[in-house]
């Protein structure tokens, strides 16, 4: 029997009545198709966020007329928890994290969730689910807060009623090996003024089809470019994307149609400290292009929180591919070994990104 409890706080547990964590085989698991135990859960009614809940995880019940499933109101936040050789759990970063679920809702014309309901309730769920968290590089616990519009209506607005949810999965190396990317000439990601610097669900479906075409040509992800011209690089697939030009690494600055990846950030910002050179600036197809003719073109990879750095081997562009180097001891490895030993407690974090829980 599942055992209810409530925190002083006023965070709701009920407890699974068994756990499925032995039925699990943490050495070979497939990114994001298994869930721990537990799940948060929040829902808003009548102008406010009610009591934040703790439950065992499982089906959810909808209306069919729920708002997301007719008019898109759905965001969400992708992050991690890991666990050091000595057993505690580290989250990176993670006011990042909720200052841009926050703002993604914003966008879709949600409610701000509470801090201290995300906080309270993300801390007491990795506390609950902690065995989940397995030590060693390569290995975390992936996090997924995200949150629906849950009113019961077709009309054409914003909804009155939204649930607000945390769900973890154990995970291991989200990509293996290097990539062949595809730059998109005809097909966007999103367009200015729309919804591109939120992690709206729409956005991502918007993305599987032409993905599924660049595959057929046997490329495993695409370098979007501006919607107006194609003229300009964004991102890359899921990922914001690095190039290594001779000793220079160049990105594309954020805007309203690039995600504020926090990876991205955070290899900026290694990247600064340590005295490299470093352009945050608008990067023409064509100068990449040029790059990778000339013997210019030193690496080019995405940075993400799932993959942290994926290494891109090749490019292709108006039926032309380009062969990428890759280099065991370049600009991407040594950004993800500095960043991985920060998040599982191997090196200083001078930055203060690490948070115990």
């Amino acid at each position: 029997m599942n055992k209810e409890t409530t925190l002083s706080n006023g965070l709701k547990i009920t407890k699974a009545a068994s756990s499925k964590i032995n039925e699990v085989d943490f050495k070979n698991i497939d990114f994001g198709k298994i869930f721990t135990d537990h799940m948060f859960v929040c829902h808003y009614n009548n102008g406010k966020w009610q009591q934040p809940e703790i439950v065992p995880y499982g089906p959810i019940q909808l209306d069919p007329s729920a708002r997301v499933f007719h008019y898109g109101q759905a965001v969400f936040e992708g992050m991690k928890a890991y666990k050091d050789n000595s057993g505690n759990t580290f989250l990176f970063r993670p006011d990042e994290n909720f200052n841009r679920i926050n703002k993604s809702s914003e966008r879709l014309a949600m409610p701000a969730f509470p801090k201290e309901f995300f906080d309270t309730g993300l801390e007491t769920l990795l506390d609950m689910d902690n065995e989940w968290i397995k030590p060693g590089m390569g290995n975390s616990l992936y996090i997924r807060p995200f949150v629906i519009a849950t009113e019961a209506s077709v009309m054409a607005s914003e909804a009155n009623s939204y649930t607000f949810y945390i769900i973890c999965s154990p995970a291991q190396a989200y990509y293996e090996g290097e990539v062949d990317v595809l730059i998109a000439d005809f097909f966007s990601r999103s367009a200015s003024g729309g919804i591109g610097y939120a992690k709206a669900a729409g956005n991502y479906a918007a993305q599987f089809y032409p993905t599924n075409l660049a595959k057929e040509k046997g490329y495993d992800q695409i370098i979007w470019t501006d919607s107006s011209s194609h003229k300009y690089i964004e991102e890359a697939g899921t990922m914001n994307i690095f190039f290594r030009i001779n000793d220079t690494l160049l990105t594309a600055p954020t805007s309203e149609r690039i995600l504020d990846g926090i990876t991205r950030k955070s290899i900026l910002d290694l990247a600064n400290k340590e005295g490299f050179n470093v352009e945050v600036r608008n990067i023409e197809v064509t100068e990449i292009i040029k790059a990778a003719e000339n013997g210019n073109l030193k690496e080019v990879f995405g940075a993400g929180t799932a993959a942290v750095v994926s290494v891109i081997k090749g490019i292709g562009f108006k039926d032309k591919h380009y062969k990428v180097p890759v280099l065991q001891d370049g600009y991407a490895q040594h950004f993800k070994k500095s960043l991985t030993n920060i998040q599982y407690n191997l090196a200083e974090d001078s930055f203060g990104w690490r948070v115990k829980v």
